[in-house]
C-alpha cells in the first residue's frame, strides 16, 4: 500500500509543482515547424487560423506562465478567494448533502487514505474523491464566491489543488506561491472559457436523467436541489482526473476548444460559440482577468441575486419598526429569472433561490443569516403570512445580469402608507467589495463552526502569507 501511494504521489509531482502544465503538455501536440516560425516572428494569426488554433494557444499560454507574472492585485484577490472558499467549505462540511457525498465515497470505493476531507479529523480519501467531497462542501450552502460572467470560480479549482498537494511526499510539497500560481491559472482559464458562449439548452428534468446530467455538467434544472453542489464537486474531481490521465499519456482531441467544421467540439452544443485564442505570455507579464473583474463574496448563504433584494428589504425593515403585521402588500421589482422566482419554497435549497423568501425574511428580521434557512425559520407562521402578500414585477430596465441588475421592495401598510427600499450594489459585490476585516469575520464565523480557534487563526495567517510559504504544509495541516 505504501509503495502504491508513493507511486501515485511521484507521478503527480509535475501536477502539484505545475498543475497548470501537465494535462495540456501531455494532451497537446507540439507546434509544427511552420507554427513555431509564426510564434518566433510574433506574427498575428489570420482570422481562420485564430478560430482553429484556440486549443494550442491555451496550451502555450499556460506553459508560459510563471509565478513572477502574478501582479500584487492578482495575488491579493486570489488569497481572498482562497480564504473565503476554505471558510465556506469548512462550514459546508456540516451539511446533509456533504454527509451524503462523503458516505457515498466511503462506501462505494476502496479505502485510499491520501488526501484530507474538510473539517473531518482523521478522514482521508483518494485525491480525486477528496477533491469531489470538498468541492461539494464549498457549494453545499451556495455560500461560495461568484464571478462575472456568472460562475462560482474557487470551488472548482481549490479543492483539486489541495488534494494533489496533500498526496505529495513531505519533502515535495508545492510552495505557497506554486499553489497561488496554479489557482490563478485555473481561475483565468475558467474566465476565458466563460467568454466563449452565453448559454446552453435542452436540459433533461426528471430525477434519473437530471442526476446523470449533473454528472456531466451543470444543468439549471438542478438549481435549488441537493444535486446542485455536485456540479462544483464534479468539476473539481473530473478536472483533476483529466490532469492525472493526461500525465499518464492519455491522448484527446488537440482541437477540443476550436471551431473546426466537421468536428463536434463545443460548437456542437452552443450556437453562439466564439472561441478566442490566448496570446503568449511576454516578459512584461500577463493581465489576469481577475485584475479587471473582481469577485463577489456573499454575506449569507444564498444565490447572489438574493443579496440585492435582502439589502433593499432590510432598509424597509428599519422603517417598519417591528410592525410587520401591519403589512398589506409587498411588491418586489426584480429581474425576470424563473429559477429564483419561488413564491413558497419548501426546503432550504429552494429558500436560497427565492426572491420572495429572502425579502420577507429580511423584512421580519432585518437581515438574512445562516440560521435563516433552518427548518424552523422556514416554517414560521409570520413568514408564511408575509409570503402570501408578495407580488413580483419585472421592470424592462432590470436585466438578469449581476453587473446591471437592481432590486426594489415596496411595502404598502394597512394605513395606505408605502415604505420603499432599493439596492443597486450590495456590500460584497465587486463594485463594493468586503473589506479584509469583513472577510476575516465571515471566515472566522464559518470555520469556527468546525475548527478550534487556534486552527482558524492559523489558517488566516497561512493564507495571508501564502506566497511566502516554502511549502503548503501549514495550510494543509489545519483543515481538519
Amino acid at each position: 500500500m505504501m509503495i502504491s501511494k508513493l507511486q501515485k504521489a511521484t507521478r503527480s509531482v509535475c501536477i502539484a509543482r505545475g498543475m497548470h502544465l501537465s494535462a495540456l503538455k501531455a494532451a497537446l501536440p507540439a507546434p509544427t515547424a511552420a507554427r513555431r516560425e509564426v510564434i518566433a516572428d510574433e506574427e498575428a494569426p489570420g482570422p481562420d487560423e485564430a478560430r482553429t488554433d484556440v486549443t494550442g494557444s491555451f496550451g502555450r499560454f499556460i506553459s508560459g506562465l510563471k509565478s513572477q507574472h502574478l501582479s500584487p492585485t492578482a495575488l491579493q484577490r486570489s488569497k481572498r478567494m482562497v480564504l473565503d472558499s476554505l471558510g465556506v467549505g469548512l462550514l459546508g462540511s456540516t451539511t446533509e448533502v456533504f454527509e451524503l457525498a462523503l458516505q457515498h465515497c466511503q462506501q462505494m470505493y476502496a479505502p485510499d487514505h491520501i488526501s484530507s476531507v474538510y473539517g473531518r479529523s482523521g478522514t482521508k480519501l483518494s485525491a480525486t474523491l477528496a477533491a469531489f467531497v470538498n468541492g461539494v462542501a464549498v457549494h453545499s450552502m451556495d455560500f461560495d464566491d461568484t464571478w462575472h460572467p456568472a460562475t462560482h470560480p474557487s470551488g472548482a479549482v481549490l479543492p483539486a489543488l489541495l488534494a494533489v498537494s496533500d498526496m505529495m511526499p513531505a519533502n515535495r510539497k508545492p510552495s505557497g506561491l506554486d499553489l497561488l500560481l496554479a489557482f490563478n491559472v485555473g481561475i483565468e482559464i475558467q474566465g476565458r472559457l466563460l467568454r466563449f458562449s452565453n448559454g446552453a439548452s435542452n436540459i433533461p428534468k426528471n430525477h434519473a436523467l437530471a442526476i446523470a446530467a449533473s454528472l456531466a455538467g451543470a444543468p439549471m434544472a438542478n438549481a435549488a436541489t441537493q444535486s446542485k453542489p455536485l456540479h462544483i464537486g464534479n468539476a473539481s474531481r473530473l478536472g483533476m482526473e483529466a490532469a492525472l490521465l493526461a500525465s499518464r499519456g492519455l491522448e484527446a482531441s488537440p482541437v477540443i476548444l476550436d471551431f473546426v467544421p466537421g468536428v463536434a467540439g463545443f460548437s456542437a452544443f452552443y450556437e453562439d460559440y466564439t472561441p478566442q485564442p490566448l496570446n503568449l505570455v511576454t516578459d512584461e507579464g500577463h493581465n489576469f482577468l481577475i485584475e479587471d473583474q473582481d469577485i463577489a463574496f456573499k454575506r449569507f448563504p444564498a444565490h447572489l441575486g438574493m443579496h440585492w433584494v435582502v439589502d433593499a428589504a432590510a432598509s424597509v425593515h428599519k422603517l417598519l419598526a417591528g410592525s410587520a403585521s401591519r403589512v398589506k402588500e409587498i411588491v418586489l421589482r426584480v429581474p425576470r429569472s424563473k429559477y429564483i422566482n419561488r413564491p413558497h419554497p419548501e426546503c432550504e435549497h429552494q429558500a436560497r433561490h427565492s426572491f420572495q423568501f429572502n425579502a420577507c425574511s429580511a423584512l421580519l428580521d432585518g437581515e438574512v443569516t445562516v440560521q435563516s434557512f433552518t427548518a424552523d425559520a422556514i416554517a414560521r407562521p409570520e413568514l408564511a403570512a408575509l409570503l402570501g402578500r408578495v407580488r413580483v414585477e419585472h421592470p424592462t430596465d432590470n436585466p438578469a445580469n449581476f453587473d446591471l441588475m437592481y432590486c426594489e421592495v415596496h411595502v404598502t401598510l394597512e394605513t395606505g402608507d408605502v415604505l420603499s427600499g432599493r439596492c443597486n450594489t450590495f456590500y460584497g459585490h465587486w463594485r463594493n467589495p468586503l473589506t479584509n476585516e469583513s472577510l476575516r469575520k465571515k471566515f472566522r464565523s464559518n470555520a469556527g463552526a468546525v475548527l478550534p480557534w487556534g486552527k482558524v487563526e492559523g489558517l488566516i495567517e497561512a493564507v495571508e502569507s501564502l506566497e511566502d510559504l516554502q511549502d503548503c504544509t501549514p495550510l494543509l495541516s489545519q483543515l481538519q
